[in-house]
């Protein structure tokens, strides 16, 4: 398995830049066909207090709608002629202007979706839907910090284990960059806590399976403590000084991480380095 086509999805100029400078590597690393893909917003008719539709607002609208997305192409354009990859451009129009909304289409054709994460010091409209790509596209989603700068490299690799379906299928999804990296690590919490997986062999069945698709992988087993599985999984990205996770997007429900916290919810606000999520 590799990746051979990588969508990036840029929702502006704010994010397009740390996109591109993890998407363009990797689509050139893998010999990838590398999409960009930005949406705006459908300018809505606006009427005038006489009632009439006000067309030159709807022009000027439309104009800089236009201006925007011609904006972000050229940004694609450029980086990618430095990076002499296969490319393409693809821009849309929906009424909320998310590209990940109108992005679904070509992110369920696609190997690795690259986005960055949301930032919350912006206005929502200036981050593309991450969750929408992780609960309906189907594919791994490498989500880019908004704070740090990455590289994509990924050396050391730490996938967090609980033995979910949604666990398994982001360490097979992630197997190009596992099989690649220096080091790979298998972190299992709290797994006596943990009804998906057999305590006893936690993780090891896993760690088994990527060594023999030659990964250096290691195993380790801890417990979150009390201070929460996402803060537990922080710590150990320090600890091991890893530059990629791995790990399941919500193995329990949604609303549940909403209002008691979960793993997923605590590293899509805090992200301290690359992660790759499916679900």
């Amino acid at each position: 398995m590799t990746y051979k086509t990588i969508l990036a999805v840029l929702q502006g100029k704010a994010d397009a830049g740390r996109v591109l400078d993890c998407a363009v590597p990797l689509a050139a690393r893998f010999s990838a066909h590398l999409i960009g893909f930005h949406a705006e917003a459908t300018p809505l008719p606006y009427v005038t207090p006489m009632g009439f539709p006000d067309t030159e607002f709807i022009a000027v609208s439309e104009e800089a709608s236009e201006q925007r997305s011609a904006e972000i192409k050229e940004i694609f354009e450029t980086r990618v002629g430095r990076g002499g990859v296969s490319h393409s451009w693809r821009a849309a129009q929906n009424v909320s202007g998310d590209s990940a909304v109108s992005a679904l289409s070509a992110a369920r054709a696609s190997d690795l979706i690259v986005v960055q994460q949301a930032d919350p010091e912006q206005d929502s409209g200036l981050s593309a839907d991450v969750e929408t790509l992780l609960f309906e596209s189907g594919r791994p989603v490498l989500l880019v910090p908004y704070a740090v700068s990455v590289d994509c490299t990924f050396r050391k690799v730490l996938v967090a284990w609980n033995g979910s379906q949604q666990a398994a299928r982001a360490t097979f999804d992630a197997l190009p960059f596992i099989r690649e990296a220096q080091e790979t690590e298998v972190l299992s919490l709290d797994a006596s806590d943990n009804a998906e997986q057999d305590a006893a062999v936690a993780g090891s069945d896993i760690a088994a399976a990527l060594a023999r698709h030659g990964a250096r992988v290691t195993f380790a087993s801890g417990f979150s403590a009390g201070i929460g599985a996402g803060e537990a999984i922080e710590n150990r990205i320090s600890d091991t000084q890893a530059d990629l996770l791995v790990m399941g997007a919500y193995s329990q429900s949604r609303l549940k991480e909403f209002f008691f916290g979960g793993a997923t919810r605590t590293l899509l606000q805090s992200m301290p380095v690359a992660t790759l999520m499916s679900r």
